[in-house]
């Protein structure tokens, strides 16, 4: 029987990352995945996603080329060639998930394909062979949840119905696509088949779509959906599914929406398959961690969206890395109060720290400075002007609260609001802060001179 000091369930961005820094520490390791290494991020999730959005934005730009002087002639000529996106969605894809085996073997870590049985904290079976191990790192990862409705299964079985796994290999380009939510994966679809020619509804139950955000992104979101053809219906009950259709209640009305492809984006699960025998204590969410992500049973943790405190790549690979510091005998926390968020539309949205509201709620006197990018050189340069930086900061002393942002590289901007947060620096800090120009950057620098009541390309709110 082999023996490990430590063994990670999952090779997800959480569990990989997991296992390249335990060995790094000098841990026996071991990782188990009974997928394709890296997880849902690199398999059917971030990478793939971020990957045919790039073809629908190149695509959405030469449909939109005269704005920029250019004249491509008869734009029915330009088609999208589906099976080309799919193949270099596919060899994206295979190049890092290569990478990651190639760095897993060559930190000594010892991988076993197949899917990993706990039996008890100190032994897992993965096919027939049994593991013995001290610690376990659970990263399991989670799966689109899909509600109870009448007709669902039905309609995801006759291949109208898809979760955002099957979306991201389509044969072709829908004529009609319906979303159903409207988080961050469904925001991103939309964008993405709206950009590439879908006729696209947003069945959203809520009041506005993407609700964990600042109210002012959201809005100014669903704004540009709008503009850009997408329907976006509030209020929605399901009630079933008949095929290709939905049947909802809109303000007591009945509705069917009929579409080609159906995305169910509702959220996702944690994946608890294989741990029955440990008795983990859970919530809805997923296993119950501490700060140090300790389960309930000692020597074992749970990192990444099993646990749901932060359905997002960098948090699992942040946890993994906090969870075997604490194993290999550091004292390391996680903190779950700067971390970023992202939402790769067109424009992207970025946050990071607490939004307008939340502050307020929480008692804090603030300050905002919310300046649009139509007053930036470099947005106006490159068409680009959808959207804004707006900083939250406290009043007495200008620490920043939190950044939220709509540009076309927000996702990439964003580094500097978290990296400001983490030095508790100030509004003064980023105001003096030189920044380049001309560049989006200067958006952050232009916001925290307004939140100070000094700004300088816009006039004052």
């Amino acid at each position: 029987m082999k023996q490990y000091d430590i063994l990670i369930l999952g090779a997800g961005p959480g569990g990989y990352v997991a296992a390249i820094k335990a060995a790094q520490m000098g841990a026996k390791t071991a990782i188990v995945e009974a997928g394709e290494l890296g997880g849902v991020c690199l398999n059917v999730g971030c990478i793939p996603t971020k990957t045919l959005l790039k073809s629908a934005k190149v695509y959405e730009s030469i449909m939109n080329a005269d704005k920029y002087g250019i004249n491509i002639g008869d734009k029915s000529l330009v088609s999208v060639n589906v099976d080309g996106m799919v193949k270099r969605k596919n060899q994206a894809v295979k190049r890092l998930t290569s990478g990651v085996k190639l760095l897993l073997e060559k930190n000594g870590v010892d991988i076993y394909k197949g899917f990993g049985e706990v039996v008890d904290k100190n032994t897992v079976k993965v096919n027939d062979e049994v593991l013995n191990i001290k610690n376990l790192i659970i990263a399991t990862g989670s799966s689109p949840m899909i509600p109870e409705v009448e007709g669902i299964k039905e309609s995801f079985e006759q291949g109208y119905a898809v979760t955002s796994t099957e979306v991201l290999d389509p044969k072709e380009i829908p004529e009609h696509l319906i979303v159903v939510g409207a988080g961050t994966i469904s925001i991103e679809f939309a964008t993405l088949y709206n950009a590439l020619g879908s006729k696209v509804t947003i069945l959203q139950r809520s009041p506005r779509i993407l609700s964990g955000i600042d109210k002012d992104l959201s809005e100014a979101m669903a704004k540009v959906l709008t503009r850009k053809g997408v329907k976006i219906v509030y209020g929605v009950k399901h009630k079933k599914f008949e095929g290709n259709k939905i049947v909802v209640e809109v303000n007591g009305e009945e509705k069917i929406f009929e579409g080609d492809k159906i995305l169910v984006s509702l959220g996702r699960t944690p994946n608890l398959k294989g741990l029955e025998s440990l008795n983990l204590e859970t919530d809805r969410k997923g296993i119950i961690t501490d700060e140090r992500l300790r389960t309930n049973i000692e020597g074992v943790y749970a990192i990444g969206d099993v646990n749901g405190k932060d359905l997002l790549a960098h948090v699992a690979s942040a946890e993994g890395i906090i969870a075997v510091e604490n194993i290999m005998g550091k004292d390391s926390k996680m903190s779950y109060d700067k971390i970023p968020s992202c939402i790769y539309s067109f424009p992207e949205i970025a946050t990071v720290g607490l939004t307008e509201d939340e502050a307020r709620e929480k008692g804090y006197d603030i300050v905002v400075g919310n300046f649009p990018l139509g007053a930036n050189g470099k947005a106006l340069a490159e068409g680009e002007r959808d959207g804004f930086v707006k900083i939250v900061a406290s009043k007495e002393y200008g620490e920043i609260l939190g950044v939220h942002m709509m540009a076309s590289t927000a996702t990439d901007m964003i580094a500097e609001g978290v990296m400001t947060m983490e030095l508790e620096g100030t509004l003064e800090d980023l105001a003096r802060g030189i920044h380049p120009h001309p560049t989006l950057s200067e958006t952050v620098m232009e916001a925290a001179h307004l939140a100070l009541g000094s700004p300088i390309h816009t006039l004052k709110q």
